[in-house]
Order: structure tokens, then sequence, then C-alpha cells
């Protein structure tokens, strides 16, 4: 580690304070009753429902979503025998990605003994405070007899990662390396180099599902592990070969999988020749493997090679697996993790590789064009599939192997996980159920985009499109392939390419000119805009019924973008204005904030306008409206031009929709608390947080929402345009993939409904 590395590691553990963990409470105390609730007298309530069902402890307390890890600083990383304090920062880092990747909470526990038979004592008596224990940096051979211990005395899962977690990941890369071989795992003949917890462990798993283990060949520092070789544990025993080698190029000839978890520079240069066609050379060792990538492909360009380094393809990295199979183990409430559900998770981690990653994945490895392939046969730590995918594979897996207590429905958990994992997807969900399956033709301008091509992708996934795309042919036929996206163009997907479909350029240009005749558009600027502006194009294709709904921009100015649409596109019938609406999920739930994008200072009467069409919009969401109109004023404390508009929009938001549960002008956070709206009158319109803020002009709403996106981590959804006569969205150029696959579900579902926008109710 150079010292630049040494001194930003060392800041980043030490502020802006020490540690990478904290707890936070998760049950509001801010009077006395909450104190009451949360402690004496109110606690005895739970306490006596576990004591008589212990079972209840799951509803009461959290544990069933608490793992512990725990060490006692025997094997850490590289740094060997460091003990148990000084492996702290470690397990602090576990528990942290067990938070980030699959929201479990978790306790890091360092355990000062290097006695297996006190650890053992020491784990086993915490059994009452966690749902599952994650062993961690324990050494050889001490770690199998205190994991086979403590499974054997604890009803909840024991699993030691750095031997199952590295195992499940190794699984999955040479299953996804053999299927790009045309291979069976069955027909490999297998080389480690080590034989440690690991290298024992992944054996174990490939074994278990289909390795022969007369085609497994074990070798360490001591060469190789043959029957006549004395004081072998029975799990390495059972690997010992009958033969003469003694050496690990004796053993190496015709060997299909070459599996490193050793030391670095064990694997020389001069050996490779010895393996098999096209072999697998896994060099996992860290931080230097046992043969550099770069090394290897000058003898072996045949070769598919994977590291546990992360500046390499195909890092074998524990974190695709122990978050997701303790998310799935702990939801069914599993006494063990058994092999069935560690051959579930090494199959699901393999078949994501092979389907085209997501638009996410490409972004946090900078644009970095993920396809299955020799440089991608497992999927990155990153890909936000992986928390649906695997922790329901391995729950199935532990109901029908019988370890689980709970039953669940695997495909709303499914379902649960995909929108939970996505901050927008609890939004968004009742709008996907909308959407789905409708096959909707939908228009993109910007169709060269990746962001559009992967949003696509994963559309055409959930059945809610036909998309037709605005781009050139010549351009998609070879993007298409180097992002890995699997659909066809003229197959799956329409599209219009300006260069070559003069016929259909042509009508549209006809008739956006009978159009732009009367908008200001110059009869000269006709073809230019038709041609060479992708929005007029997608925006035509809508007016003319050619498509249901567009999406445009995302690739220039919003505001000129809107400028083009709103030439083509009509208004709803009496509305007077065009107005966005946008929405985010907080912690507190779903926020929606309007106008932030349109319309600068909108009079009273626009306000009313927009606040009935997003309450229409928010509506669709699956929610019931509670709209605050904000000011700087509360319920008439100030009489400025700005207060006085949002007390009188108010009162004709009131007449315009009687029904609707809307109060202002107020503070904001007089709109997200009820006991300081009660305080200041006695008669509120509506109960508990409101859900959708309207904003006296574009520079608050836009910086509201801004701000609390940034704050909050949390992506915003839209900016929904209001008040057109046909669903048709512009993009901000920072928008994701995520972000038009949300605006998509957003304008098939308005198709689907049926439903006008309208001024009135």
């Amino acid at each position: 580690m150079d010292e630049t590395l040494r001194r930003a590691a060392l800041d980043y553990h030490r502020l802006p304070k020490p540690g990478k963990l904290a707890i936070e409470p998760t049950k509001r105390m801010v009077n006395q009753r909450d104190l009451a609730l949360a402690y004496s007298p109110g606690v005895a309530a739970p306490c006596m429902e576990i004591a008589a069902d212990p079972c209840k402890a799951l509803d009461y307390t959290a544990r069933g979503n608490l793992v512990a890890v725990i060490s006692n600083g025997t094997a850490v990383l590289g740094l060997g025998a460091i003990g148990a304090l000084a492996s702290k920062p470690v397990m602090e880092g576990k528990a942290v990605l067990f938070k980030k990747f699959a929201d479990i909470d978790v306790f890091d526990i360092e355990v000062d003994t290097t006695d297996p038979e006190k650890f053992i004592e020491a784990v086993a008596l915490l059994e009452p405070t966690f749902g599952g224990i994650n062993l961690e940096d324990i050494k050889a051979p001490e770690c199998f007899a205190i994991e086979a211990a403590l499974k054997a005395r604890m009803n909840i899962p024991v699993f030691h990662d750095d031997q199952h977690g590295t195992a499940i990941v190794v699984a999955a890369a040479v299953r996804n390396a053999l299927v790009l071989q045309g291979r069976e795992l069955s027909e490999a003949r297998l080389v480690t180099s080590g034989a440690g917890a690991a290298a024992l462990a992944c054996v174990d798993l490939l074994v278990t599902m289909g390795l022969r283990i007369e085609n497994v060949t074990l070798t360490d520092k001591d060469g190789v592990i043959h029957s006549g070789r004395e004081g072998m544990l029975p799990n390495m025993a059972r690997y010992a070969r009958a033969t003469d080698a003694r050496t690990l190029p004796e053993v190496l000839p015709d060997a299909n999988v070459f599996l490193g978890l050793s030391a670095p520079g064990v694997l020389k240069a001069e050996w490779l020749p010895l393996l098999a066609d096209s072999p697998l050379i896994f060099a996992l060792a860290n931080p230097e493997p046992e043969i550099r990538p770069e090394v290897a492909r000058e003898v072996r360009a045949d070769a598919i090679i994977a590291t546990g380094r992360s500046d390499y393809p195909n890092q074998v990295n524990n974190v695709l697996c122990f978050p997701y199979i303790f998310r799935g183990a702990l939801d069914v409430g599993a006494t063990q993790i058994n092999e069935a559900m560690k051959a579930a998770a090494a199959e699901a981690i393999a078949a994501l590789a092979r389907v085209p990653a997501h638009d996410s994945v490409a972004q946090a490895y900078g644009g970095r064009k993920l396809v299955f392939g020799p440089e991608y046969i497992i999927p990155t730590p990153f890909d936000p599939r992986l928390i649906a995918e695997i922790a329901t594979a391995v729950a199935r897996a532990a109901m029908e192997s019988g370890v689980a207590t709970r039953t669940i429905d695997l495909d709303e958990y499914r379902r649960t996980l995909e929108t939970g994992n996505a901050r927008s997807g609890q939004l968004m969900l009742p709008v996907f159920h909308a959407a789905r399956g409708s096959q909707r033709r939908v228009a993109y301008g910007e169709g060269e985009d990746e962001r559009v091509l992967r949003a696509v992708q994963d559309a055409l996934g959930e059945g809610m499109v036909r998309p037709t795309l605005v781009g050139r042919r010549r351009i998609l036929e070879a993007r298409l392939p180097e992002l890995g996206l699997s659909f066809k163009l003229d197959q799956d997907v329409d599209l219009l390419d300006p260069e070559t479909d003069h016929e259909a350029m042509d009508a549209l240009m006809q008739a956006y000119r009978a159009i732009a005749a009367r908008k200001g558009v110059p009869n000269a600027e006709v073809m230019r805009h038709v041609y060479r502006r992708p929005s007029v194009t997608a925006a035509m294709l809508l007016r003319t019924g050619k498509v249901d709904a567009a999406l445009v921009g995302g690739n220039s100015e919003y505001w000129g973008e809107v400028e083009h649409v709103l030439r083509i596109v009509d208004r709803a019938p009496g509305v007077n204005r065009v107005y966005a609406l946008s929405g985010l999920i907080l912690d507190a739930g779903a926020l929606f904030i309007t106008d932030t994008h349109m319309v600068p200072d909108p009079t009273p009467e626009q306000v009313a306008e927009m606040t009935v069409l997003a309450a229409d919009a928010v509506r669709r969401f699956g929610l019931e409206p509670k709209v605050a109109l904000l000011s700087h004023s509360n319920f008439g404390s100030s009489h400025s031009p700005s207060a006085r508009k949002m007390r009188a929009a108010t009162k004709l938001v009131h007449v315009a929709a009687p029904d609707l549960l809307v109060d202002g002008e107020m503070h904001a956070d007089a709109a997200l608390s009820q006991a300081l709206r009660e305080k200041l009158v006695p008669d509120a319109r509506f109960e508990g947080a409101a859900n959708l803020l309207v904003m006296p002009n574009l520079d608050a709403a836009n910086i509201t929402l801004t701000a609390l996106s940034a704050s909050s981590s949390s992506p915003t959804v839209g900016p929904m345009l209001l008040g057109l006569a046909q669903p048709i969205h512009v993009l901000t150029p920072g928008v994701t993939a995520r972000g038009i696959l949300n605006l998509t579900s957003i304008a098939v579902a308005r198709v689907n409904s049926g439903v006008e926008e309208t001024a009135g109710r």
C-alpha cells in the first residue's frame, strides 16, 4: 500500500467521526408517551408476548434482520493473526456491506480468544440476539471445527464467509466459463493451488454441483495431496489422489481449471502450455495473484482468467454472495444455510451474468461494456438485480430442503426485493403494474442513446412497449452488440432512420409543416427540424397516431426540447398551461412537488390548475393525494403578493375539486407535520404528512426538489409533463436508464387508463 492510499484510508476511517457504523433508532422518541411505549412500562407488553411464544421476537424486535459478524482476528485478510481488536475495521466494513447491499443490520463482534472451545461457547450464547452468524477471518483448521460445532448447537444460520462465500462465487464463475466453452462440469478436470478453508469449500460445492471427485487434484505449499500423506483432515482426505506426482507442474497437464487460493506467483508462465485447451485460470490470491492476467495471456490467449482484484475483469468477490444468501435465509427463518442453498445462490449468480447488464452497473464501472463472455463471466457487485435473483433462489432452496420455518410467496417476494432495491421502485410499483404486458407503441427520440437502449431492453422485458427508435440503423447495428443488448431491430423494435426512411420522414415533414406554419417556424426550417431534431420526429410520430406515447430529449437543454414539444402536441381540453410534476421517495414515504420545470411564476388560477392536474397524476401511483400549497406565510400570517397568491389559489382549488384533501397557504414544516399543523389551525383539511407540495414559483419547486434529492440520495421520478392531450415526456440531461424506464411506464399507464387530462376532475 502506497503512502497516499494509506493516509486516505486512515482519514476515511477517522473522519468525520471514528469508525464506519452507527446505531439509529427506527421509532420516534420525542415525548413522554414515546418513552413510555419504548421502555417502561410499555416494553413489558412485547416481552410477555415473546416469553409466551419465542417466534414473536421476529414481530417485536430487530432480531429477524440482525446478523453478527464475528472474528477472533486469527486470519485477517492478508494481514494474518493481528488479533481481535485489530480486526475490528474489517468487521465494521463487512457490516457496511451487509447494510449497503441487502439492508441487513449488523453488530460486529470481536472475540478475544484463540481457543476454539472458548470461542464456540462465547458465540453460541449469543443466539437470542441474532437471526444469523457470519464467521469471518478465522484461521484454518480451527475454522472447520468452529463452524461445525456452532451449526450443531445453534438453530440459526451459521456461515463462514471466507469458505462458503468464496465457494459460491467461484462455482458461479466456473459454471459460466464452462458454458462459454461448451463443456459440462462433470467433464472438467480441476487442479488447485491451496488446500485451505476456501479452496476446500470451493471444491466441495463444485462437487455438489456435478464435478467428479476423481477429477480433482489438490496441492498446497507442501505439494500434491496424495493418499499416502499423513495428518489430513477428513474434508481434505476425500480428495487425496493415489499418484506418484508430488509437485504442481506434475499435475497440471490437461487440466481444464486451475483454482488458485494460495500465494503470489506460484503459477509460472512456463507451466501454462501444460493446461488443456481454453483453460480456466482462477488466480485468486489477494492482493497479488498466483499469476498476473497479462502474463498469463501472453502465453495462453485462449484462457478465461479471474482474479480477486477489482482492477481486472472477472473479480471473484464475496460481496456478490453473502448479503443476499443471508437475506433469503433470514426472510424464511432458515435454521441453517445448507448445500442446496449455496448451490442455488451459485446458479442464480451465474444466470444473472448471462443476461444484459443493468445500466447502473455500467455507470458504476465507468461505462465499461459488460457483455457475457470471457471477460464477464460473473456479475459485478453493483448490479441491483443481485438481491432479487439470489435471495429468491436461496429462499426457495431453503423451503424445498426443509430448513425454512416460514413459507412465503416467492413471486411476491421477488417483486418486493426488486422494487425495494431501487429507491424509486416503491413509488413506481402500481404504475409498473398498470403498464406491464400492454405492448403500447412508444417512440424514443434519442434512439441511439445508451440509456434509452437499456431502458428499452427493460421495458421489453416487462412487456409494456413496442418501441419505435428514432436513430441511424448503421449506428444501432454496431451499438447493440457492444452493449450486450438482446433485442433485435425490426423484430422486437421498430426503427425510423432519418438517413434511409425518406418516405416516412417526408410524410412527417409535410404534417409538421401544416402545424409549424402557425407556430412561428419558418418554412425553411421545417425540414431541418424534422430530420435533425429527433424530439420533433418522435413528437410527430405521436401527433400523427403512429405511436401511443413518446419520450424525447435527454441530450440537450430541457427548455429547448419542451418548446419543440409544445409546438406539436396540443394541450388537453380546458387546460391553459403545461406544468411539470416530479416525485421522489424519502424515508417517510413518497413526496411529489410541482411545478418543478415549466412555469416560472404562475398566477393563482395556474396554481389551482396545476394542483388539480398534479393530484390526478398522484392518484395514478395508487396514492390518495394530500396537498399542501406552500408559502413563506402560514395560514394568513403574511399579506405579501406571494402569500395572497397561494391563499387565492387554495380557494380556487376548493371550488374546482371540493373532495380533494388540500390546504394552504402554509409552511413546509406544517405540511409535513400534523402536530404542528393542528397547533396552527383546528380544522386542517387532511391528516398526516402531505404527499404533494405545490410551490409558489418554479425557483422554489426546483430548489426544493434538487435539495431533497441530493440530501437523501433519492432519485427523482420525472419530471412528468401535465396538461398535454397526449402522453409525452421530456428527459433531463441527467436522466438515467431507470428514470427513462419509469417515465415509459408512466406514459404507458396513462394510455392504458384511457383517461384524458383535463383542468377539472
